[in-house]
C-alpha cells in the first residue's frame, strides 16, 4: 500500500501542473483502500499518521464528489489513533526517555513512543480541523488549540516549535526539534489556517517558518542539521540530553543521525509559498502569510495578478499592487498579525478608515455549517471594483518586546521575528560527500552565558539592508541592542548549556551590550536568557 507522502506528492504535483492522469489515478488508489483496509486495518506509523491520508482522500473528493471517497475518510478516522482524545487528557507531561518509553533495539515500537513522536505529533496538527469538515462539531473545531496549548505549556519552544528530539522533552531550550517537524508542523498550519481560518494559526506558521526552518539550514542550503536547539552553543558528535536521538543529531550535514529529514526538509518553503494566498468559492482573496510574491488568478472572469513587495518578517510595511484585466469587485483581506500594535493602510495614496473584520475567513471548499465570531479585528476587508495598478500600503507596527519562557528566562522579538546572541563559532569538515554536500561541525569562539537587563529599554532595533542570503548572522537585515552581563554560575552540561537559573539573577560582571540577530541566522546561539535584577535604563544607552 502506497504511503500518504506518495499519494499527497501526487495532489501538489497535479495543482501545479494540472497534469489529467493525477486524478483517474488516485480514484484507482483509494478504490484499492477503501476494498483493503477492512482486511489490512492501519498499524504502526499509517495508524498515527491517518490524517494526511485523509487531506488526500477530501482533496479528491472535492474534485470528484465521489461520495465513497467520504466513506474512505471515516474508515480512515476509526482505524487511526484518536489524537483528539489524546490532547483532551494530555498525559505525557515531562520529557520522555528510552526507559520511559520502554524503547529497546530490533523490537516493535511502542504505541507510547509512537504518540510521543515529534513528526507524529506535527502531523497531528490538522487532524481535528480535517474531522470537523465531516462532522461540522464544535468540539472538533475546537480540539487544535487544546492540542497546541498542551504542547505549549509542556513542551513549547520559543521558535513556534515543541520540543522533541525525537520524542517530547520538556521546555528546556537546550532540548532540540528535528527538521521534519518543523515542516510537517507548518504543512499542518497551513492547512489548518485554510480550513478554520484562524488568524492565530497564521501567526504560529510564520513564528515556525521565519525561525525555526531557516535555523535549520546552512547558508547555501547544502547541509542542514536533524536536531535544533533554541540555547545551541555547539554542533558536535557529542553526547547530549536529547531524549532518543544520537551523537550526531545537531551535525549541519548531508544526512545527519537519520537521513529523511534529507528527504523532507525542501518541501517547508515550496508549501509555504503556495500557502500565501487564499481564496474562497465566492471570490474573496485573502493574503495569509506575508513574503514578497506574485499570485495569479481569476475572479468573475477577470484575470488577476497582485505583486506583493515587502521585506517582512524583517520590515512592518507591505505593497500590494493589483493588476486585473478588466474592473472587477472582490473582497480582499489582509490578516491583521496578533504582535501588530496598529496597523495603517493605504489605497492609491489615501488613507483608510476601515473597521477590522470580526470573524474568521472561510477558505475551504468542502462543507461548512453556521459558526459563531471566534475572533475579532483579525482581518482587514478592503471590499471595493478593482482597477488596474490600484495599489495597497499596508504598514504594522513592529516594536521590540520580551516574553517569558522557562524557568522565567527572557525571549527577545519583533514582529513574527525570535532574537538570539549569534556566537562565533570555527565550522570544521568532518566528512565531503559529492558537489557541496559535506558533514560539519561548529565549535564555539566567544562566551554564551549572559544574563539581560530588561525594564523599559528592552531592545534597540536598527535596521539594515536586506541581502541575497536574509537569514545571515554576518549581514542580518535587522538586529536588537542589548544589555547585559556574563553570568559564570551558568555553565555547560552533557555538551550543551545548562539548566536556565532561575530568573532573577545578580552578577556583578561588566556590562556589555549585545547584538542579537534573528534567530533563524545565528547558528550557535542563546535564545532564552535569565534575567538580571537591575533594570534597563534608556539613559544608560549610547548608539
Amino acid at each position: 500500500m502506497a504511503s500518504h507522502g506518495d499519494v499527497e506528492v501526487l495532489t501538489q504535483y497535479q495543482e501545479a501542473s494540472g497534469d489529467p492522469r493525477v486524478i483517474p489515478v488516485m480514484e484507482k488508489y483509494f478504490s484499492y483502500e477503501l476494498k483493503t483496509l477492512p482486511q489490512r486495518p492501519l498499524r504502526d506509523w499509517g495508524k498515527y499518521r491517518w490524517q494526511d491520508n485523509v487531506y488526500s482522500v477530501l482533496w479528491l473528493y472535492n474534485r470528484t464528489g465521489n461520495r465513497r471517497l467520504l466513506d474512505l475518510a471515516r474508515m480512515l478516522h476509526e482505524q487511526g489513533y484518536d489524537w483528539e482524545k489524546q490532547f483532551a487528557d494530555f498525559q505525557y507531561r515531562t520529557k520522555q526517555t528510552r526507559d520511559t518509553l520502554h524503547l529497546i533495539a530490533n523490537r516493535p515500537i511502542p504505541e507510547a513512543a509512537m504518540q510521543t513522536h515529534g513528526v507524529n505529533n506535527a502531523m497531528a496538527i490538522k487532524t481535528a480541523p480535517l474531522w470537523w469538515l465531516l462532522t461540522g462539531s464544535a468540539s472538533d473545531r475546537q480540539a487544535l488549540q487544546h492540542q497546541l496549548a498542551a504542547l505549549d505549556t509542556y513542551h513549547g519552544l520559543p521558535n513556534g516549535m515543541f520540543s522533541a528530539d525525537e520524542h517530547f522533552a520538556g521546555p528546556d531550550p537546550s532540548q532540540g526539534v528535528e527538521v521534519c517537524a518543523v515542516v510537517e508542523a507548518m504543512f499542518s498550519l497551513e492547512q489548518a489556517f485554510g480550513i478554520l481560518g484562524d488568524p492565530r494559526l497564521a501567526d504560529r506558521l510564520e513564528r515556525v517558518a521565519y525561525n525555526a526552518l531557516p535555523a535549520t539550514l546552512s547558508n547555501d542550503m547544502w547541509s542542514h542539521q536533524y536536531d535544533q536547539q533554541p540555547n545551541q552553543i555547539a554542533c558536535t558528535r557529542a553526547h547530549r540530553q536529547w531524549s532518543t536521538n544520537d551523537e550526531d543529531s545537531n551535525l549541519f550535514g548531508l544526512e545527519p543521525n537519520f537521513g529523511c529529514c534529507t528527504a523532507n526538509f525542501h518541501q517547508g518553503w515550496p508549501k509555504l509559498v503556495e500557502s500565501l494566498w487564499l481564496q474562497t468559492s465566492g471570490g474573496t482573496l485573502v493574503s495569509a502569510v506575508y513574503s514578497p510574491n506574485v499570485m495569479h488568478t481569476k475572479i468573475k472572469g477577470a484575470s488577476i495578478t497582485i505583486e506583493e513587495e515587502t521585506e517582512y518578517p524583517f520590515r512592518g510595511t507591505v505593497h500590494f499592487k493589483v493588476h486585473a484585466s478588466h474592473p472587477v469587485a472582490f473582497p480582499l483581506l489582509l490578516r491583521i498579525p496578533g504582535w501588530a500594535q496598529t496597523t495603517q493602510v493605504r489605497l492609491n495614496n489615501k488613507s483608510l478608515n476601515i473597521s477590522a473584520a470580526d470573524c474568521s475567513v472561510q477558505t475551504t471548499e468542502a462543507k461548512t455549517d453556521e459558526q459563531s465570531c471566534d475572533f475579532q479585528k483579525s482581518f482587514i476587508p478592503i471590499d471595493r471594483i478593482w482597477n488596474d495598478d490600484d495599489q495597497v500600503f499596508v504598514t504594522f507596527a513592529v516594536p521590540a518586546r520580551v516574553s517569558r519562557w522557562h524557568d522565567n528566562a527572557a525571549v527577545f522579538e519583533r514582529g513574527p521575528l525570535v532574537f538570539s546572541l549569534p556566537l562565533k563559532g570555527k565550522w570544521s569538515k568532518l566528512k565531503q560527500y559529492a558537489q557541496n554536500s559535506a558533514d560539519w561541525q561548529i565549535t564555539p569562539t566567544s562566551a554564551w552565558n549572559f544574563a539581560v537587563k530588561v525594564g523599559e529599554c528592552d531592545a534597540i532595533p536598527a535596521e539594515h539592508g536586506v541581502s541575497a542570503v536574509p537569514f545571515d548572522a554576518a549581514a542580518p537585515p535587522v538586529t536588537l541592542a542589548v544589555q547585559a552581563r556574563r553570568y559564570p554560575a551558568w555553565t555547560e552540561s552533557e555538551n550543551s548549556a545548562g539548566p536556565l537559573p532561575n530568573s532573577p539573577v545578580e552578577s556583578r560582571e561588566p556590562l556589555q551590550e549585545l547584538t542579537l540577530v534573528p534567530y533563524g541566522a545565528a547558528k550557535l546561539r542563546i535564545t532564552e536568557f535569565p534575567t538580571l535584577v537591575e533594570k534597563s535604563q534608556c539613559s544608560e544607552r549610547t548608539f
